[in-house]
């Protein structure tokens, strides 16, 4: 590693100090990206190594990401879905269709609740508003069941964030695969990522399962009888309600017309002048992808719309809060990880990496999946962090002769496991006030779950035995 990388790593962990102590992770990471392709620039000056224009290489890619519509128009577009989801009380119903069996059996509620999450975030994307819908329903249910509050939002938490969003076409995760690799999103999503998302899915609950009882043991006789006085309000609200089918089946839309226009199925053509008119060659626009995803979501707004009469009027301004919630709290850290990935690369890192990865071929799936983990877990975002960091596992993935897209599973699950566990994240924060539990708390508790099945992952991708469907 040339000298530029050497103090690159140095700003790094002064990144990371700073996050852990409170600081905006956007400040930290746009300043030490600045700094590193400020020292990037010095020591290329002095022979060094380093890279010449690692400045302007920041700002430029800084506006490039501001205005990419690769990611402003799907996340904007699902974060808009998503609040007129919950304008409209449409994911509400899903969950209560979803969690209906697990009133039943109490025994089965911890790994019932983070299957439950785990679907209806395939079909919202957005971790927290997930963690928001099921919340309502669930914290009431558990704390009558006599389950502990931390344990409650560790549920929330593993549910909402452990993966689910990768089953999705509209997952801007796959989104930045699709961008280097041209394998479409409905592809990566029925093939490449289910063999891992559902590994990660089973250890990570059993894992977690089995360590809360522990947990709902130990907090019993730390303070006898304090779990079983419960109020009465908790089991009044857990009183099963009457579910509308019709606005259950509401957030399903968007993702049935995704896999319908899309290849194996091909059962519905979209017009390219619906979405963005074809190029002067005649070729499909690159921006068809990720503006069909926009539409996608359009029109599961409208079908919202129609399925809630009473809620239309305020559907459109819902639309639109929810897309600003998106720009500024999802977009933002994608613009600001990019940049640091940047100046990463600037200082020499990127290749460092691509170098020992070509020298040691059997690390690329650790690294592919624990180097993005960790980054994920700093920012608190698995999307700025594929967005990133894969482009460093692609270019050596290609000359190795692997299979870049295999590779980018990697990077994405690797990511939702960091972003899960990182206590900075939104979906953490979101879970620690639906059950007042500290973020530091619930991060601590699922990561133990989430590394133990990264790590089987890792192991059997090793081994061969999880290869695409």
């Amino acid at each position: 590693m040339e000298f530029a990388g050497v103090l690159a790593v140095f700003v790094v962990v002064g990144a990371i100090v700073l996050v852990v102590k409170g600081w905006d992770v956007r400040l930290v990471l746009l300043a030490a990206a600045l700094v590193i392709a400020s020292t990037a620039e010095a020591t290329a000056a002095l022979g060094f190594g380093g890279k010449t224009g690692a400045i302007p290489l920041v700002v430029s890619e800084f506006l490039a990401t501001f205005s990419n519509e690769k990611f402003v128009i799907p996340i904007c577009t699902a974060m808009g879905f998503a609040y007129v989801l919950k304008h409209t009380g449409c994911e509400r119903h899903l969950v209560l269709l979803l969690v209906k069996p697990l009133r039943y059996v109490r025994g089965l509620l911890i790994p019932g609740v983070i299957a439950v999450g785990f679907l209806v975030n395939i079909p919202l994307v957005s971790q927290t508003s997930t963690a928001v819908c099921l919340g309502a329903v669930v914290v009431p249910l558990m704390r009558a069941a006599g389950y502990s509050m931390a344990t409650i939002g560790a549920c929330l938490l593993l549910g909402a964030s452990v993966g689910g969003e990768l089953l999705n076409p509209g997952a801007p995760e796959l989104l930045t695969v699709a961008a280097k690799t041209n394998v479409p999103t409905t592809v990566q999503a029925g093939k490449y990522l289910p063999p891992l998302v559902f590994t990660q899915l089973v250890v990570a609950t059993l894992v977690f399962w089995a360590m809360s009882v522990w947990w709902e043991r130990s907090a019993k006789e730390a303070s006898p009888g304090a779990v079983e006085e419960l109020p009465a309000k908790p089991q009044a609200a857990s009183e099963p309600e009457r579910i509308n089918l019709l606005k259950a089946l509401v957030p399903l839309v968007p993702l049935v017309l995704l896999f319908a226009t899309a290849p194996p199925f091909n059962f519905i053509n979209i017009p390219d002048a619906w979405v963005v008119a074809r190029q002067a060659d005649g070729t499909r626009n690159p921006a068809y992808s990720s503006r069909l995803i926009g539409l996608a979501m359009m029109i599961g707004v409208l079908v919202a719309a129609v399925v809630t009469p009473n809620k239309a009027r305020d559907c459109v301004k819902e639309f639109f809060a929810g897309a600003g919630y998106g720009f500024a709290n999802i977009v933002s850290l994608i613009v600001i990880a990019t940049c640091f990935g940047a100046a990463i690369k600037s200082a020499g890192l990127a290749e460092a990496l691509g170098k020992l990865i070509e020298n040691a071929p059997h690390l690329m799936q650790p690294l592919a999946a624990l180097v993005p983990l960790v980054f994920a877990a700093l920012c608190g975002s698995g999307m700025a962090s594929t967005q990133s960091l894969y482009e460093f596992f692609y270019k050596p993935a290609v000359a190795l002769g692997l299979d870049p897209v295999a590779v980018g599973a990697t990077v994405s699950l690797g990511s939702a496991a960091g972003r899960t566990m990182s206590p900075v994240a939104a979906v953490v924060l979101m879970c620690g006030t639906l059950s007042g539990t500290n973020p530091f708390t619930l991060a601590k508790r699922v990561a133990v779950p989430l590394l133990v099945g990264i790590t089987v992952v890792i192991l059997l991708r090793l081994t061969g035995l999880l290869n695409p469907i």
